[in-house]
């Protein structure tokens, strides 16, 4: 069994939030059963409370509890000369939306990404290079808006990452260092700033950590 807990604090809404999600493994299939700290606080409720069945690879079932909403998620890979096409379907039954998700992985520095969501009009294209192992440059093209993003980052010490990543449409700049560490620990601090807005303004920051348990 295992499971994790993340507690978030966001100053833009001045609160925290706490997360836990539990994993049983019966067989190839995973038991996962996910909630906040709305379904707690103020005494054992539905709120944030969902339930999820998976086989990793092949297919997710999440259920909503409070929502009463499916969310089906479906992954296979085909080969296109001999590359990898990794495919992924997902369907949200409670608002009626379907995406479709394909990347080409040309090599392990190279592959290319498209989402799609049907009926919508947008699609979202990436491309994603990573230098040496260490840096990855990760340029992006959004149909509808007819607007690119921009993202970088670079891992130093084994466990952590520096990004940074700009959305020409909302003018948003966003920094971010994140950890991913057995033995320090795993967390996120990510800083966000309308640019259009003038750089004198503070950014929204965000703190996320994970602690991890397994039995």
């Amino acid at each position: 069994m295992k499971a994790s807990l993340k507690s978030r604090y966001d100053t833009d809404k001045s609160a925290a939030a706490v997360a836990a999600t539990i994993a049983v493994n019966a067989g190839d299939v995973k038991l996962r059963v996910s909630m906040t700290d709305a379904t707690v606080v103020k005494g054992p409720s539905l709120s944030g409370l969902s339930l999820a069945v998976e086989k990793p690879g092949i297919f997710i079932i999440d259920y909503n509890v409070p929502k009463k909403d499916f969310r089906f998620q479906f992954m296979n890979r085909i080969t296109i000369a001999e590359k990898p096409l990794n495919l992924t379907y997902i369907h949200s039954r409670g608002d009626n939306r379907t995406i479709l998700d394909g990347t080409l992985v040309f090599d392990p520095a190279n592959k290319l990404s498209a989402n799609h969501a049907l009926g919508s009009g947008n699609c979202k294209l990436k491309y994603t290079y990573v230098h040496e192992g260490v840096t990855t440059y990760e340029p992006s093209y959004d149909l509808a808006k007819n607007s690119w993003d921009f993202a970088l980052s670079r891992r130093v010490y084994g466990d952590d990452v520096f990004r940074a990543s700009y959305q020409t449409s909302s003018k948003a700049l966003g920094l971010e260092w994140s950890r991913n560490s057995k033995f320090n620990g795993c967390f996120k601090i990510s800083a966000s700033v309308d640019v259009g807005e003038g750089l004198n303004k503070l950014p929204k920051l965000t703190a996320e950590t994970t602690w991890d348990f397994e039995t």
